[in-house]
């Protein structure tokens, strides 16, 4: 991102941090550093303006079915298990979703039609069936497992400080690798020297079937 685009970013703009690897939401900037929030919400990381550029449209896709995730506990991979949801006749946003379905199909992407499938789910769930009644599933044990398909997370938050905590952290990077880089950058600026470091992965429930 050079000078001139990042002296005209509006909060809100969604770009791709190359230092983690990861997609959010910029929302100002905090001495050379520019401010980013995961997309939905979450603890802001800092990045250096330089290293960011506006996010493709695959790469806003996925953060929003991220997000979507994140907020209602179901996870993608559960979609494979279920029919593939129908469009509503005449609604726009139906019409948008199956069209990247579409387009996802003829690319011979499975992960972005699924990414589709969920955000369309969503979408009907929210706007054509918030008035169906809710059915009742009868118990049934289950596996929990680690969801092979979404990326853990990895971050560092620097606790140093003699009265508070330092507080500046990393924001979900996507290896430790990306971290422990962060963390050399802020030690080389600050002198701190110690970190709270926390690891995060994706659980899924499977039927035991055994």
């Amino acid at each position: 991102m050079n000078e001139d685009t990042e002296s005209r970013i509006e909060t809100g703009t969604v770009v791709y941090d190359a230092r983690s690897d990861k997609v959010g939401e910029y929302h100002g900037t905090s001495g050379p550093y520019a401010l980013l929030r995961p997309v939905g919400g979450g603890r802001e990381w800092e990045a250096p303006p330089e290293l960011l550029r506006a996010a493709t449209a695959e790469e806003r896709l996925s953060a929003e079915v991220r997000a979507a995730n994140r907020r209602s506990g179901t996870l993608g991979f559960l979609a494979g298990d279920r029919p593939a949801p129908e469009p509503v006749p005449g609604c726009a946003a139906c019409a948008e979703f199956a069209g990247q379905r579409a387009d996802a199909g003829a690319r011979c992407d499975a992960s972005a039609a699924t990414d589709a499938d969920v955000l369309l789910r969503r979408h009907l769930r929210r706007d054509h069936w918030g008035d169906r009644p809710r059915r009742v599933f009868r118990f049934v044990p289950y596996l929990i497992t680690q969801d092979a398909s979404a990326e853990p997370e990895y971050e560092a938050c620097c606790v140093s400080g003699e009265e508070a905590d330092c507080g500046a952290a990393s924001g979900p990077c996507a290896s430790p690798g990306a971290v422990e880089e962060w963390q050399r950058r802020h030690t080389r600026d600050t002198r701190h020297a110690r970190y709270r470091r926390s690891f995060s992965d994706y659980a899924v429930l499977e039927p035991d079937r055994t």
